[in-house]
Parts: C-alpha cells; structure tokens; sequence
C-alpha cells in the first residue's frame, strides 16, 4: 500500500508497550492501535496495525513459543485483554476479568500459551489460550506496575508494585507468596529475570539481609536471578533462591545530562530494564535524560556500565525511555527502544551502536510542504508541537528528520517555504502564532509580534502589497508572508522585520475596490506562482482573485455553497501554457471544482465578473475536501484528501478518476506530491500517521460508495470520556466545521503525561472521545431503575418483609417535607449577648447587682467593663459607649462565623453607613436594601457601591439586573456594553433603541455583532433582519442565501432588489433560476429572472432551453417530467428558430428592428464563459449550454451577423458529438437545419466569399450535416437489406407481389437520396488537411502514452529489482507480464520519444490555425465507413473509394486503424 510510513508515537509511561518476537516483528501500542513492524539491522517497514480497543493500549506482548510466535497480546484502559494472530491481522480472544485498569502483561516463556496481566487494584490474571480458561489472585493489595513470568518455573510470576515492593508468586499453590523482596522506596518501573537458571556468583558485596529480608520462610532451590528497575534510580539484582538483593546499581550522574533534565527530579525518570537473551551477566537499563547503558554484571571497580552510541553525538534519545526488547537476526542481537523523545531506535548490542531511528508522531498531522529550493525537503506541522524536516532523497537513512520545537509551543497547523531562500520555513499555530524558522541554523525561530485570534490554517508567499510594496526596491523585501486564520482575517507580513506590525489586506481590498459593505471572513489563500494574482477562498464558498499589487477584484467565483477548505493554483511549467490559469478549489461539500481563469486575467474587465460555471467538476469524495495538489510532472493531473479517509487522484483534463488510496484509518487533513518522483504521493491525517504511497500501485480507482468516515468511527470504537480531559477549546470563527475535525489532540498537564517537559501524553491526545460519548446516566435514573426492581420483587412475592420495611422509610421520608415546613427562628444578630441571658438564674441576678453598681458607682466600678469581656451583656443597658464596645465583639464574632450580613446590620445601626456599604462590597454581600440605603450617604457613595454591586451580580451571573442598575447610574454604554458581551443581543439592542439616538454608531455594532453569532448558528432570517436594520442590505441578501433553497435564493433576491443591491440581485435571482432549470419548472424561472431588467438576456437563454427541451421530449431523446411551462413552448411544424424569432419577439419584445437592445444583448451572453462539454457533464447543462449557442445564433441572424451565426451553429452541433451523444446531435441537427446541407447552401450565400475563416466555419458545418446524413444512409441500406433477405426466405417461398412492390419503392426512395450523396458529399468529408491534423494529434496522445507506460514499466522494474523475491523472476515473464503497447518496443529510448513528440508538434505547427481551431468529424472513421458501404451494400465511384483508401493509407497508421483498412481493402 504504502513507500514509507511515519507511525504514531508508542504510549508513555506504560512497563510492558512494545515487544518484539523471533521473527523480528516489533508490535508497540500507540493511542488505541497496535502497530507492527518488521525489523532488519538496516531499516524498518510497518506491515500493518491492529485496531480494535476502545482506549489507550496499556501492555503488549509477543508469546515466545516456538510455532506461536505470531501470537499476541495486548492490554487497554478499556479493561479488555485481547489476543491477535499478528500474521492474519485478525482478533482471536478476548476476556474482561478485570474490574480496574491494566498495568502489565506478560506472556509466559515456559508454560505453553499461558498469558498473565495485571491491574491497579492488585489483582493478578492468568488467562490459558489454548482452554479459554482464567484464574485470579490477590497476592498484595497494592498498585501493580509490572510483572514478569519466570523462564525457568513455570508457575513463578514476579510483581513489582507502586510503592517499591516486589514479590514472587506461585500460581500452582493459589497465589501463593514465596517472597517478597525489600529494597526500594519507590515505583517498580520493570522486571527482567536472567536467562540462566543458575545463580552463579556475581562480582560485588552482598547485600545485608536487613536490606532484602525474606517475609517467607519458604523459597525455590535452584534460583534465579531477578532484575528490577524503580524511580528511586536504582537497579537492583535479586536472589530467589535466597529471596535477598545482591547487588545495586546506582545510576551514573552523565555530563550529556544538559538537555534541561535535572536527575534529581524523580517525576522525571523511568527506569526500564532488559535482560538480553544469551547475555547473563550483562543487564541494559535506561537512565536519566534518554541514554541507554550496558551493565556488566561481573566486572570489578566502580564503572561497571557502558554506554551506548557513545561513539557520536545525536545517536541517544533525548528523553526517557520506556521499553526495550532484543531479539537475534543471523549473529547480531538488535535492541529495539521507544522513548518519551517520540523515536524506536534499533541498537546492535555488540557493538553498542544505533543501527537506524524511526521517528514516530504525537499528534495530527496537520499540513504538508516541499520545498521548492531544497530538492526533496518535506516539512511536516504535527499536533504533537513540533515541526520535522524530512530529507526525503536521503541515501543513507531513509528518515533523515530533523525535529524543531523551539518556540513553537502549540500544535503546528499551518506551513510555507520561502521560495527563493534555501531552508526559510514559514509556520503557524493553532494559537495564532506566525514564525519564520531558519533550518540550516541553531537560532530559534523569529516570531510575528502580530498573532490572530485563531487557529492558523493557511500560509503563502506572495508579493508585498500596500503599504509593504512602497519604498525603493531595497527597502522592501521581495516576498511577504501571508497567513490567514480562524477569525477570517489575512495579515501581511514583513519577513524582515517579523516584530513590526502586520498589516491587514482587507483595508487595501475595500479601498481598491470601493466596497461597503461587510467582508466574508476568509478561509484560505493561494498566490499564482508567478506572483500576479491572488485567489481567496471565504467562509461563505465564494472565492474572489485579485491582480497585485492593488489587489483589484477581477472576478468571483460563486460555485461552492459551503466553506473553502483549500484553494491551489495549476504549476507553470506545463506544455500547454493554457493549465497556468487553472484554479482548483475544494470546500465542505465534497467536490471539487476547477475553473479556468485565463479571459479574467488576460483580458479583465473594467468590473469584477461573476462565474458560476466550473471548467471542470470532480465528484467522488463522501465528506469535506481537506487539502489538494497539483502534480508537478503532469499535465491537469490533481490529488485531493477528504474527511473520507481516501485520496483521489483525478485526470482534470478528462474529468477522470485515476486511483484512490485508502491506506490511512482515519480522516484525511494535508497532501503533498513529491517535487521529485512523478509516482509518489505523501499524506497525513487524523490517525498520527504521514504515508509515502505510489500512484501506479493503487487497486482502487474511485473513493469508496458508502462513507469510509463510518468504518473509520467503527474501528475507532466507543471511545469513554476520561475525567481527566478539559474540554477541546473551540476553534470558532472562519472554519465553523473544523469542530469535526478537533484540533487540539493534547491535554496538557494531565497525570502521567509528561506534560512538564512540554509535551503531553499522547494517550490523552484525542480529543474525538468527547464527540462519541454517549449520554451519561443521570442519579435518578439509577435511583428509579432500582425501584423498579424492588417493585417488581415485591408483585413475584420474592422478600416481602424487606419491601415493608421499604414503604415504612418512604413514609418517613415523606414525613420530612411537613417538617421542614414549621417556621425557623431568625438567627441573632446579637448572639454572644443573647447567649449570657440563659444562663443560671444565680449568674443573672448576679448581672442586676453588677449593672446597679456600674450605674451607681459613678465609674467607680472596679473590673468590671460593660459591653466587653464576660460582661458584654450590660452593654445594652448602660451607655453608648458600652454598647459600641458589645457591638465591636459581636463583629468580630460574626466575623469569624462568616455572618457578613449581620456585621453590615450592626455598622448600619452604629450610623457608620459607609463602613457598612464597604464592607458588604468588601465581602460580596451587597443587597438591594443596602443599595436603597447607599443614597442616604451623597451621589458619590450611592454610584460606587451601584458600580461594586455591579461587579457581584455578574459574578453570580445576573447579567440583566446589573445592567439595569448601570442605567440608574446614566451608564447607558457600559450596560448596553455588559448584555452584549454576555450575549444578551436582544436586550441590548432593546436598551440601545430606547435610550440612544438612531444614528449612533453602538446600535449599529450590535445588530452586526447579532447578526454574526446568529448566521453562526443558523439562523438566517433573524441575521438578515439584524442585517436589514443595521443598513448592511448586501449582507441581508447573502446571509438568506446561505441556505441555497429556492425560497431563499428567491427571496434574498427580492430583497437585493428591494435594498438597491443590484449586482447580487442579478447573480441571486440567475442562481434561484438555474436551480428552477433543474427541476424543469420553466414558469417559475421566468418569473424569477424578470424581476431583473438585467437579465433578459438569460430570460432569451432560458426560453429556448425550454422549447429545444419539449422537441427533444417529443423525439424522445430526453424523458424527465416537467413541472410547468409555458403555452408558446409546445411543439408546432414552424421552423425552430422561426419560432424562436416569433416567441421572443411576443413575449420579450426582442425583434430585428431594435438592433442596439439585441447587440446588447448579443454581447452581456457572449460574456457567459461556456466551457467545452465533457462526458461528465449531466444532460441539463449540456442542454443548457447548447441553448445558450443556440441563442447567440439567433441573436446572430437578427443582426444579420452571417459568420457568428455559422460559428454558433458550429458549437451547438458539436457539443452532442464531444460527448458520444449522436441521438442528441442528429436531433439538434435536424432542428436547426431543417433543409439540410440546403439550409447550409443558404447560410453560405450569406457570407463574403473572401472571410477565409467564414469559409472554414461553413465547413466545419457542412460536414457534421454530411457526417450524419452518412450514418442515416448506412442504417438505411443495413435496414432494407435486412427487410428483403427476411422476406424472400423466412417462409422458404419468393417475395409476393405486395411485398416485391414495397421494397422497390424503398429503394426508389433510396436512389432519390443518392442524388444527395455524390461526389461533393464525400470530398466535404474526406478532407485531408483535417485528416492530417487529427493523425498528428492521434499521434501524439500515442507518443504519450507510451512514454508513460515505459515510466510505469521503469519503476516497476526498480522494484522488482529492490525485492528479493523478484529477483528470481526471469526476464521473459517480465516482459509478458509488462504487455501492452511497450511489448516488443523495449528498446525505445525516452530521448527518441521526445524527438517524434517534437517533430509532430512541429507538423502541428504547420498546419493552418483556422483548421485547428474548428471541430471536423473524424475522417478516417468516415473514409471506413464509406469503404464498408461500397464493399457490402452500394458500390461507390472508384475514384472516391481510392480517395478514402489513400487518405487510410497516409494517415491512418494506428494499429486499430490499419487493422480496419486493410480488411477493407482487400
């Protein structure tokens, strides 16, 4: 399927995700897919994936049996163990014991099929294959990281857990504990037992048995040793035999540690450890930052470790990694690892080097680029932050990538580069950041000090346009950077002063061309390559081109109804210089539309032009078109990627599908054709994935018929919500329907994620999850299911006693609403003095004589203090200061209770006014009563606290009231400011209206900025009266043609009419009419279209569409049913265009005597681009376009313009030809030229026998009449002799007398019409300068053809070549097998090929213009059919019949050809 493949990234901090078997197939878990690769000392190959889990995968492992080892298992969050056939690629059990989530998985490597996982709940389960059979234990309970079956016991199982504890298990005796290892004090990150079973004596002291005591008195006899890696840096060797640490390894603290890895940071580190087979003494272990080290077990000193690729830089990972797994190839054993750093590197442990690096990605593959200066550099936009840049012509490592991240900081969704300047990347991001990364340089990335609001979706190279083009030459820079984003905005950039502001072309374009009204938001941007013109793509499928500098509008497109996706310009470098103006777009409806724009750019116009009609139409794709290419070594040859799945290629020219891709198991999003290798193709999408596939080695032709996006969401699965996920930021704005496409993979900051080393887990990293969840279940739904249930035990008599008691509680509950019914005292707001009146009456009467000697004491009262302390409760009854001294303590104890509202009673009571309003404001406890109060303290206090008030409404969501209080205060704006931007649109322009003069411009602002949230959300007809009241009529008229119905279009036509737009009023009410066309309701067009003064042009068009339709009908070439149409279109004997002359001059008013309204009209139609028909073409606008012809001739003769009415005539009969349609040119023939080649002897009267072109047309149209006046005689002689051969022996008998009769009537008839068919007649067809300029073009096509069969034919070799199995292939069935028109002709050359190509078009050149320009009916299909007429049915005269036979001789030299005349002749 694929060249080269770039994979997702393996999962992060999982013990046991990539595995590899005997056979060298590494399987490594990535989001919720396997993926498989085989393996080589030189360089890897995906083979394929396997999809089926629900969520991340957590483990995978190969089973290492001999026989088995296509067998495989993996584990996911989804708590499903499922086990595959890795060779078939298909699923063959699967079990859902487990309860929690899965951390480890091993399969066993002594007892046979045995498959044992791990949960966080501690729960251990092994799974037999071969029996379906499963057993559970519990041997801790505690948080298992990982475990490992033993190679050497069958039933031994180490575990390591969370918190540092390792134990080893014997499943025969149900789990049970044989030891438990204690020595380290943190996560057990991996286990790896020795492959020899013997423990033989290691270099180094044991340890104590303090440090590794035993907890089991019972242990195995033989032993073996155990390694395990932990988070507290150390690596630890294990005695099983004597259930004890023998040796710790403490990780070396390595200087190339400055990659900004501190060691010392544990959440950064994960130790994994692998113990190589054959190598028992020799351990490898990851370490801090990335590096890889080979532990010699037995080696004395302090060194005892070697670290790999230290022979180079660059040859480690660059971050932590997470698995390892070694296999043996021949003598080499290679070392396969996955790392945070997003890169499999392959080690050969015998010499401790990096065989080869296969980058992998974290995120969406986002955009595409090859660099134009840079041979073969392709520059990738992942959502994984980073960019890559990809030496694709690389001989030595076939993925030489360089990654960047500097300063990116966000998913990379957009990418340039710099067409003259070798190495100068252009990105943005998704949030809105636009750089220029210099790749050739260490330097980080400039940054535009301008950023959008949005996500970045498109870059370009372009011209600096106003004001960036002002100044000398020298002060300028010779390209400017242009980006368009999601808010719809395009900004220029100055490449050489990034930090200058950016400039925004949509002011230029207003001014430029004097527009008023309300700019679409734009959605992409292509520069022609020759830098001229600008084409832009808008939300609302319109695309506008533009001639530089000025940006001068010189015409819109109007094709798509939907969202521009992508916009590309055809390459220059083409041999028909024509494909320059090519533009081809693709938006969110699935085609794809190419329009040629050469007569607006050679010859503009002095006002824009509208096109509605496409020079091509690709139709296949089943969702929104993403991104396409053109190819730059083909002529017309286009790629398009879509949310389908697949990628198209199309053959524009001929309006062909060529391939289809379908190697991707997700949505499609960028696409790039290689700039080297005519046959290559490169495309990434929403899987994680960038695939390099040939054009030539594709099985599909077409995109698949049902939507491949729902195989995509079946394989994907039912994805859960996790908790741990925020919710995608939307991406709203220009691309309202990228919220399909989620561009936001990464949840930062989530656990386990990484995320703070700047990258997050790319578990997490799907957003798509939230869109497939299904809806949750709500408590009481539980709650009334389990009633249910108790109800339904009950009526089956099942516990009776437990539902009586049931209704006993639900009485009792339903007793407590009486309850909470009774009055609830107010709460004191004097509670500490409150609470000294209930105590005992002792202490109370002690108060009285206190309180007398206080007042009769005259101060003289000695400790005691009313209103304070244990006597706070005579402050009520003693003076003003007593009492302010109880109010001060009764504050503070509110304060402390949190009682606000009782502090502001007690200041308010004190008078202290103020100092209550602040600290109800201080506290958020503002109310309405202390807001009536505010006034008693002066305006300034009372409009402070209205504003702080305010502030605490909005915070508890009450938008309204607040604004309301804000115009207490006269702060009209402010709160017409607040509900607008809390989106209450409605209130405010009711506020605004009521309170504001009409002309402000507030009132204004708020209807557009209603009117785009409501066109956002669909709502058109209220968008359009927000619109119509903000005096935006042009918008008003678009936004209710956004729906693309009749009714709207018709009514957003009146509406253009009504509001003065005229412009859109002629190209909505033309759009409504052309719709009415389709549906053959003739009536209804012609009313839609005569509301426009302006159109009665298409009013004349439409009308004889509509009479030629009924003739047609009546012949029965077309069969539709009609809706309505009009008296005057039904058929009579009058002469077609005679009637066309009388209906137009009755119903239009349109006659030969006002001649300056009919060249007025002659020439607003000849303005109508009227491409060439093709084969695709649907029968309506076939029909339509011949109308259009058909009109323009009648127009013609009205002005007695004898050679435009020749050269009408001419196109309206060839357009049934173009497209195989003979039926439907016989029939249009006979309609137009009643009499005949007569009717042309009457045409040809009317010309000036000097206009050579005049000439040349009126042959072009004498011999399509004879072309088919041919054919109506052959079927007649083929028809008559049929009839006579039948007559005179289907009973065995002669011809009655009746019967003999009729048929020589027949041929008296016939024999009338030879007179037609004379000399003349055959010399029109068989003209020789038109036989020699088809022959020259038929040469050619074959030229071509076989040029690219022999590339086709090249590569394939090549390949053959580079496969081991072809190699045997001998050279004979090579040369069968490549067949065809190159068979035999295996010694042409390609330089030769080109030399005949030259010297035709050489010939073609010589040939006289007026002969190419002009449609002829083949001649040598003519001069066969005339030899087969005079061979088997009428003899000919001998000098035409040689005539024909010299001509088949001269040019007929294609092999199909000669096999036809040759039989003929002899």
């Amino acid at each position: 399927m694929h060249q080269r493949h770039l994979p997702a990234s393996p999962n992060w901090y999982c013990s046991r995700c990539s595995d590899i078997n005997g056979k060298g197939v590494l399987g490594f878990g990535a989001k919720n897919t396997i993926y498989l690769l085989n393996v080589t000392a030189a360089s890897p190959a995906v083979t394929g994936e396997l999809t089926g889990h629900t969520e991340r995968v957590s483990g995978f492992a190969f089973c290492s049996h001999d026989g088995q080892e296509h067998i495989c298992a993996s584990t996911s969050d989804d708590k499903t163990v499922k086990v595959w056939d890795a060779e078939q690629k298909i699923l063959l059990k699967e079990h859902s014991v487990h309860q929690s989530t899965i951390s480890a998985v091993h399969w066993s490597p002594v007892q046979k099929l045995l498959l044992v996982t791990g949960d966080e709940k501690g729960i251990v389960v092994c799974y037999w294959f071969s029996s379906n059979d499963t057993q559970s234990f519990f041997p801790e309970p505690r948080t298992i990281f990982c475990l490992s079956c033993s190679p050497h016991e069958e039933n031994y199982i180490a575990v390591g857990y969370k918190d540092g504890m390792i134990v080893v298990i014997d499943i025969s005796k149900k789990g049970e504990v044989i030891h438990r290892l204690r020595g380290h004090d943190d996560e057990i990150h991996a286990l790896a037992w020795c492959p020899q079973p013997r423990e033989e004596p290691l270099c180094g002291r044991l340890e104590d048995n303090t440090d590794g005591s035993n907890g089991v008195t019972q242990g195995a006899e033989m032993g073996c040793y155990l390694a395990s890696g932990s988070r507290d840096q150390t690596v630890r060797i294990w005695s099983t035999a004597r259930g004890k640490g023998v040796m710790t390894l403490k990780l070396p603290f390595l200087k190339r540690r400055g990659l900004g890895v501190d060691p010392t940071v544990k959440e950064r580190l994960w130790l994994t450890v692998h113990w190589p087979k054959g190598r028992p003494s020799q351990i490898v272990s990851s370490c801090f930052g990335g590096e890889i080290i080979m532990w010699d077990l037995k080696k004395s000193g302090k060194q005892k470790w070697n670290l790999l690729g230290s022979s180079s830089d660059g040859q480690n990972h660059s971050r932590i990694v997470f698995n390892m797994s070694s296999f043996h190839t021949g003598d080499r054993e290679l070392l396969l690892s996955t790392s945070m750093d997003r890169e499999i590197k392959c080690w050969d442990l015998a010499s401790l080097e990096c065989c080869w690096t296969l980058p992998t990605l974290g995120g969406f593959v986002y955009c595409l680029s090859f660099s134009s200066v840079g041979t073969g550099c392709l520059a990738l936009g992942v959502g994984d932050s980073m960019i890559r840049v990809w030496n694709t012509l690389s001989i030595q490592n076939q993925y030489d990538i360089k990654t960047f991240w500097q300063g990116v900081k966000s998913k990379v969704t957009a990418l340039a580069w710099h067409p003259l300047k070798e190495g100068s990347l252009a990105f943005g991001t998704d949030d809105g950041k636009v750089g220029i990364y210099e790749v050739y340089s260490n330097k980080p990335p400039q940054i535009s000090s301008t950023y959008h609001r949005r996500t970045v979706y498109s870059l370009s190279w372009g011209p600096p346009v106003p004001p960036m083009s002002f100044g000398g030459s020298g002060d300028k820079p010779s390209y400017s950077l242009y980006s368009c984003a999601g808010e719809g905005v395009i900004f220029q950039h100055d490449p050489w002063k990034l930090s200058g502001e950016a400039s925004n072309i949509d002011k230029l374009i207003r001014d430029t061309n004097n527009i008023k009204h309300k700019i679409p938001p734009h959605t992409d941007l292509s520069w022609k390559p020759d830098g001229s013109v600008l084409a832009i793509g808008n939300e609302d499928g319109s695309i506008e081109v533009l001639k530089a500098p000025t940006l001068k509008l010189l015409c819109t497109v109007q094709q798509h109804h939907k969202i521009i996706n992508s916009l590309r310009w055809h390459h220059e470098h083409s041999s028909q210089n024509e494909l320059q103006y090519l533009l081809a777009s693709g938006s969110s409806n699935a085609i794809v539309y190419v329009h040629d724009l050469k007569s607006v750019i050679e010859t503009p116009s002095e006002s824009p032009v509208l096109m509605t009609e496409p020079f091509r139409t690709l139709s296949g794709h089943t969702n929104k078109i993403t991104s396409l290419a053109w190819s730059p070594h083909h002529d017309g040859r286009l790629v398009t990627v879509c949310y389908d799945g697949t990628a198209q290629v199309w053959d524009v020219l001929k309006e062909e599908p060529v391939c289809n891709y379908r190697g991707h198991s997700g949505r499609l999003l960028c696409v790039q054709w290689s700039t080297v290798h005519p046959d290559l193709v490169w495309t990434g999408g929403d899987d994680f994935t960038l695939h390099e596939w040939a054009v030539s080695k594709q099985e599909h032709v077409t995109p698949p018929k049902t939507k491949k996006r729902i195989e995509i969401e079946k394989k994907r699965g039912p994805q859960k919500k996790s908790k741990k996920k925020k919710k995608a930021p939307e991406k709203g704005g220009m691309k309202a329907e990228e919220r399909e496409l989620p561009l936001g993979e990464e949840i930062k900051g989530a656990a386990g994620s990484g995320a703070e080393e700047g990258q997050s887990d790319n578990v997490e990293e799907e957003e798509e999850r939230e869109n497939t969840d299904g809806p949750s279940v709500t408590g009481w739904s539980r709650e009334s299911s389990v009633d249910t249930r108790g109800t339904e035990r009950v009526q089956n008599g099942e516990k009776f006693s437990h539902a009586v008691k049931r209704e006993v509680k639900e009485d009792k509950k339903r007793e407590k609403p009486d309850l909470s019914l009774k009055k609830r005292k107010p709460r004191s707001i004097l509670p500490l003095s409150t609470s000294m009146d209930h105590r005992p009456k002792e202490e109370l009467q002690q108060d009285c004589l206190t309180l007398a000697a206080v007042r009769y004491s005259h101060g003289q009262s000695g400790a005691c203090v009313p209103g304070s302390g244990d006597h706070i409760q005579l402050g009520l009854f003693t003076d003003r200061d007593a009492l302010y001294r109880m109010f001060q303590e009764e504050e503070e104890s509110h304060m402390e209770a949190g009682h606000y509202d009782s502090m502001v009673y007690l200041r308010l009571w004190k008078g202290d006014l103020i100092g209550a309003i602040n600290l109800a404001a201080e506290k958020g406890e503002l109310t309405d009563d202390l807001l009536s109060l505010a006034p008693m303290a002066g305006y300034q206090v009372w409009a402070r606290t209205v504003e702080v008030y305010v502030k605490q409404l909005c915070h508890h969501e009450q938008f309204l009231k607040a604004a309301s209080h804000l115009v207490s205060i006269h702060k009209l704006y402010e709160a017409i400011s607040l509900l607008k931007s809390h989106q209450f649109y409605r209130e405010a322009i009711a506020l605004a209206r009521a309170r504001l003069q009409p002309e402000d411009p507030v009132l204004k602002d708020l209807y557009m900025s209603w009117a785009a949230v409501l066109e956002k959300d669909g709502h058109y007809a209220t968008a359009a009266k927000c619109y119509l009241a903000a005096d935006s009529n042009f918008d008003a008229a678009k936004v209710i043609a956004k729906k693309g119905d009749v009714i709207s279009l018709r009514t957003a036509a009146n509406l253009a009419q009504i509001s003065g737009e005229n412009e859109l009023a002629h190209s909505l009410s033309l759009r409504c009419a052309k719709d009415l066309m389709l549906f053959q309701d003739w009536a209804a067009a012609q009313e839609v279209l005569r509301m426009q003064d302006s159109l009665l042009g298409h009013r004349l068009v439409f009308c004889v569409n509509e009479i030629l339709s009924q003739r047609l009908a009546d012949a029965d070439v077309v069969t539709w049913s009609v809706a309505s149409s009009h008296t005057w279109s039904k058929s009579c004997d009058e002469n077609f265009l005679s009637m066309v002359h009388r209906v137009w001059q009755s119903e239009f008013e349109v006659t030969a005597a006002d001649l300056v309204k009919v060249k007025t009209l002659s020439q607003q139609l000849r303005a109508i681009e009227n491409p060439p028909a093709t084969t695709s073409v649907p029968l309506k606008q076939l029909l339509f376009h011949i109308s259009l012809d058909v009109t323009l001739c009648a127009l013609s003769q009205l002005l007695c313009d004898w050679p435009s009415v020749l050269e009408d005539l001419l196109r309206a009969l060839t357009r049934g030809s173009e497209v195989g349609h003979f039926t439907l040119m016989t029939e249009v023939c006979q309609l137009l030229l009643t009499q005949g080649l007569e009717s042309v002897t009457f045409y040809k009267q009317k010309l000036d026998p000097t206009d050579e072109r005049s000439l040349v047309i009126s042959e072009s149209v004498e011999a399509f009449v004879c072309y088919q006046l041919m054919y109506k005689k052959w079927w007649n002689y083929s028809a008559e002799t049929s009839a006579l051969t039948n007559n005179t022996f289907s009973n065995g008998d002669c011809l009655t007398e009746k019967n003999h009769s009729e048929v020589e009537a027949n041929r008296n008839g016939v024999a009338q019409s030879d007179a037609i068919f004379s000399e003349g007649f055959w010399k029109v067809l068989l003209s020789e300068p038109h036989a020699n300029l088809q022959a020259t073009q038929r040469a050619i096509e074959e030229i071509q053809r076989r040029v690219t069969s022999l590339i086709q034919q090249h590569s394939q070799r090549k390949d053959s070549r580079e496969s081991p199995q072809a190699l045997s292939t001998p050279q004979s069935e090579t040369s069968e097998e490549h067949g065809g028109p190159l068979s035999g002709k295996s010694s042409e050359s390609l330089s030769a090929l080109t030399a005949q190509v030259a010297e035709h078009h050489k010939a073609l050149t010589a040939i006289p213009e007026l002969v190419k320009k002009y449609s002829f009916p083949d001649v040598m299909e003519c001069c066969i059919v005339l030899l087969y007429m005079g061979k088997h049915l009428n003899p000919f005269p001998q000098h035409i019949c040689s005539m024909a036979a010299t001509l088949l001789r001269k040019y007929g030299t294609t092999e199909s050809l000669c096999k036809a005349w040759k039989r003929l002749t002899q």
